[in-house]
């Protein structure tokens, strides 16, 4: 299985992100095919009043078809009535139903003020991807980045390989070696 290069970000009312994290929901609906693979971390955004990061689940796979089959096959994991399924998903052809487990609450919150510290951050209307470089950046000096960011796959660092000799030559001093590469890999800029 290839492991997930970014994370999941869903905004859903507050109803829903309680009960996707005590465990009593445990699919999420949406209105059109969402290709995720199974694996990837789910960073739940709890919408007005609440606006902040409130935990993490993880995907473990995603179920899309025709609305009246995601409902005959995940209805008692939605969450809803039959009569808020059929008033979301009127004039929809496809649903995705997104198969969540390991429901995570955050010890603390981070707020939407605080996501907005370090970049002009709007949560999404339905979701959006994030890779771990902006989540950290989001939750930057907030109690629960660790929490957040523990939840992600450590990409591995970029390996550097030094330029080849050029064909029939022969090396001399100033063939670039492993100190000269770890120097150009060290001098890059920060983010």
């Amino acid at each position: 299985m290839n492991t997930p290069e970014r994370a999941l970000l869903l905004s859903l009312h507050p109803r829903f992100a309680t009960a996707i994290l005590t465990g009593n929901k445990t699919v999420e609906l949406r209105r059109q095919r969402v290709a995720v693979p199974p694996g990837t971390p789910v960073i739940i955004y709890a919408t007005s009043p609440v606006m902040a990061l409130t935990g993490t689940a993880r995907l473990a796979g995603v179920d899309t078809a025709a609305p009246g089959q995601i409902w005959r096959r995940h209805r008692t994991n939605c969450g809803i009535s039959k009569a808020e399924y059929t008033a979301y998903m009127n004039g929809a052809d496809r649903a995705s139903a997104l198969l969540l487990d390991t429901p995570r609450p955050l010890s603390s919150p981070v707020p939407l003020d605080h996501l907005r510290t370090t970049s002009a951050f709007h949560p999404p209307q339905s979701y959006r991807y994030l890779t771990a470089e902006t989540l950290q950046q989001l939750v930057a000096g907030h109690d629960a980045a660790h929490e957040l960011l523990d939840q992600l796959p450590t990409p591995a660092p970029p390996t550097h390989t030094p330029p080849a000799a050029p064909p029939h030559s022969t090396p001399t001093a100033r063939t670039p070696g492993p100190l000269h590469s770890a120097m150009l890999v060290t001098s890059a800029p920060l983010r």
